[in-house]
């Protein structure tokens, strides 16, 4: 075939925004991964968070003045899980457009963030309300080891109304558990229970006749759910501890 007769075929998969990076800041691949995920790129006067992103010879790329290859520092996040959603796949709701508005502006969300988060309160898959996650091995640990002195307060709808011998029972149980509100066909019981475990609430409803309808956990030691909408997340602030 004539060389003038070939297909054309134009380079127009780029390069990975890393090895250019690696290349403009004379560092490692590592280090430019780094500065990447601390969020210290810009490509086109746009913030570049993956490392493995591809980029064209003319596209410009930015490196914030001052900024050091250092790695993205370990977080804890609470969620909103939603009723009807496993523990173990609502990890995937720890994205960008379900953090909390309200705290965007002064907490920018790295996917770094999100990787290797482990879940350290599971709930039911019926259940509702706040789950933590975290990458930091100091609150993993606290989380362990003080499991069976960590209070959950849980909010649970049950049909029909509870009257005072049910009541009664419902008190000698593990929980502390007082009516929050009540209607003819459904009764807010609110639980606060010591090293709550998956299951265990069902039980103590099962055990007095009471059939649950909804539940939601509402604060885990002293962290609380106020503010988020199911699906949605936070960073746990300097300031709490559970």
């Amino acid at each position: 075939m004539n060389r003038s007769n070939r297909p054309s075929f134009p380079d127009d998969e780029g390069v990975r925004l890393a090895k250019r990076v690696a290349a403009l800041a004379q560092v490692s691949r590592r280090e430019a991964e780094m500065l990447i995920e601390n969020g210290a790129v810009r490509v086109d006067g746009v913030p570049a968070l993956l490392p493995q992103s591809r980029v064209q010879a003319h596209q410009q790329v930015e490196i914030a003045a001052g900024a050091r290859p250092e790695p993205v520092l370990p977080v804890t996040l609470v969620l909103y899980k939603p009723a009807g959603m496993p523990t173990d796949t609502a990890h995937q709701l720890l994205v960008a457009a379900n953090h909390h508005e309200p705290e965007r502006e002064g907490q920018r969300f790295l996917p770094a963030h999100a990787r290797g988060q482990r879940c350290m309160t599971p709930l039911e898959t019926g259940a509702s309300g706040l789950v933590a996650y975290t990458q930091e091995w100091r609150i993993e640990r606290k989380l362990q080891e003080d499991a069976a002195f960590l209070e959950h307060e849980v909010m649970v709808d049950v049909a029909g109304p509870v009257g005072p011998e049910v009541l009664a029972r419902l008190e000698r149980s593990p929980a502390r558990v007082s009516i929050g509100r009540q209607a003819e066909d459904q009764t807010g019981l609110r639980f606060a229970l010591k090293g709550a475990r998956p299951g265990q609430i069902a039980n103590i409803c099962d055990s007095v006749g009471l059939r649950i309808v909804a539940m939601r956990r509402l604060r885990i030691g002293r962290v609380p759910l106020a503010g988020l909408q199911p699906g949605q997340w936070r960073y746990l602030a300097p300031h709490e501890r559970f």
